[in-house]
């Protein structure tokens, strides 16, 4: 973890990513969010807009995890080293958590304005960025999986902004609304509990609820353990 870490902050990608992070941030929340005019002040023209966020720019830093390895033929040599794959898995997946991490928290301008022109409930602020967090994991460990098979990050990317993209879906009223037009009450339930959004929805409004953080965990558990079905089947050739 500490070498995938470090390898990150040595690269100018990371700089430009974390900068490209920040100003979308702010251009979302101040111009597209519409925050003075609302007239509130809260984080949650902020909020809002990281599942989109998130949907292409996290995917762009897990594609490299496994397939720079695959492509420069290195990957070989990472799996006959006496750590396990679960080692190696988390190692990776850690490190670009911890990035994504570092990218959230230099946000703190953003709550530092909230805060000087206003009141803002920082229970629902802290909620926020826990789910923003764990969210963020989410589709990074998508990334870990895809870019497990192939060697091409184009592909990688592409593969995880569209699952992720089914994920964040799911969610989104206008699919719901969809499905409740036609659909039984329990089959929209289960399909909108399937999705980042919806999930992220009740954090984002300071809800902090046992299941949301379980539902997280749980697609971050499900694909790493793909990612190591994946690895070890090719340890094993």
């Amino acid at each position: 973890m500490k070498r995938e870490l470090a390898g990150y902050f040595t690269s100018p990608v990371a700089y430009v990513f974390i900068v490209i992070f920040l100003l979308l941030c702010g251009f979302f929340t101040f111009s597209i969010g519409r925050f003075y005019e609302t007239g509130q002040a809260d984080l949650r023209a902020f909020f809002e807009w990281h599942p989109w966020l998130f949907l292409f720019l996290v995917p762009a830093v897990g594609m490299r995890l496994w397939a720079d390895e695959r492509r420069d033929g290195t990957i070989e040599l990472i799996l006959t080293l006496p750590v396990s794959v679960a080692e190696l898995i988390f190692g990776k997946f850690l490190a670009a958590w911890l990035f994504l991490g570092s990218a959230l928290v230099l946000t703190f301008p953003i709550v530092i304005t909230v805060a000087y022109l206003g009141e803002p409930d920082f229970g629902a602020v802290i909620t926020g960025y826990i789910g923003s967090f764990l969210m963020a994991g989410a589709y990074l460990s998508v990334g870990c999986m895809t870019s497990s098979l192939t060697r091409s990050q184009v592909i990688s990317f592409i593969l995880t902004v569209v699952i992720c993209l089914f994920f964040l879906l799911a969610g989104w009223p206008p699919v719901t609304g969809f499905f409740t037009g036609w659909a039984p009450a329990w089959l929209v339930s289960i399909v909108e509990g399937f999705s980042f959004m919806h999930h992220f929805a009740d954090m984002e409004r300071g809800v902090l609820d046992l299941r949301d953080l379980v539902y997280y965990l749980s697609v971050m558990g499900f694909m790493l353990m793909a990612n190591g079905v994946i690895l070890q089947s090719r340890r094993a050739s």
